[in-house]
């Protein structure tokens, strides 16, 4: 049947028009990369693959990992990639749980390249998120995603951080980066987020935690420190392999939490996650 409201712009159909993917085709549990190579890879970790598609840079996989059926789909770079996935996922999955694993730069001192960093909310820097809610209205990242990526990196012995990410417009100017040939309007915009206490610069967090919060879906975050913006240093090679491959594993370990976690909710008769609830089970 064709779409009953003509501004939305869709081909006739219930596939969705970027993504490539329709019902069913999509776990409840996606982790969400950016980098649409970085899919196979995850996927490459799944037990079994039932489906594989990729239309633009949007990747996709689903299967099974540790019993559980998940999937993967890549956003691209950016906030308005985000809302394309993010908007098309819902219209094909009633309540999905969303983990995006990807990539950023520290600006505290003490965190390392290699370390992961798990958002628990974000700094809106982007504009994307503007159309949906007022300027003051926070990213906040879910409590119980939040808890299952603490706990998957301790279970993974992998050196986490927690705390608040700005997610940028742009990866040069708009994260305080000089460009020799241009003007920049904010040098400084990373000592400034460093004073404030914010750990790091990415660039989809704040829209996907939006979104899924408007949605009453879970979201979380969890990248690994490509860069160190304090120290100008910056992972390549093996070095960055093995952070990409610890934070998707922190991803995919959470989602196992995750539905661990809707196991024991169910058992109890509950729609909300606390922690002696864990301890009895």
């Amino acid at each position: 049947m064709p779409n009953a409201d003509p501004r939305v712009a869709l081909p006739v159909g219930e596939r969705q028009y970027h993504i490539g993917l329709g019902p069913g085709e999509l776990a409840d549990y996606i982790l969400l990369p950016g980098d649409p190579d970085r899919t196979a890879r995850i996927a490459a970790r799944f037990d079994s693959i039932e489906l594989e598609r990729r239309n633009r840079e949007f990747a996709s996989a689903t299967g099974t990992y540790r019993g559980q059926r998940v999937s993967v789909l890549s956003t691209g770079i950016g906030t308005d990639n985000v809302e394309i996935a993010v908007a098309e996922i819902l219209a094909i999955v009633e309540r999905p749980t969303f983990i995006r694993v990807g990539s950023c730069g520290a600006l505290q001192p003490y965190i390392e390249p290699g370390d992961l960093i798990i958002s628990s909310g974000a700094v809106r820097l982007e504009t994307t998120t503007s159309f949906f809610v007022h300027d003051g209205y926070p990213a906040v990242a879910d409590y119980e995603a939040t808890i299952a990526l603490v706990e998957a990196a301790f279970r993974l012995g992998h050196r986490a951080h927690v705390g608040i990410t700005a997610t940028a417009p742009g990866f040069y100017a708009a994260q305080g980066r000089p460009i020799p040939q241009l003007p920049i309007r904010y040098p400084d915009l990373a000592e400034e987020l460093a004073r404030q206490r914010v750990l790091n610069f990415e660039m989809e967090a704040s829209a996907l935690l939006i979104l899924a919060g408007l949605a009453r879906c879970r979201a979380g975050v969890v990248c690994a420190v490509y860069a160190q913006r304090v120290a100008g240093t910056f992972l390549t090679g093996e070095a960055k392999e093995r952070a990409e491959a610890a934070c998707v594993e922190t991803g995919l370990e959470a989602l196992s939490v995750l539905a661990e976690i809707d196991r024991q909710k169910s058992a109890a008769g509950v729609d909300r996650w606390r922690p002696s609830i864990w301890q009895t089970a």
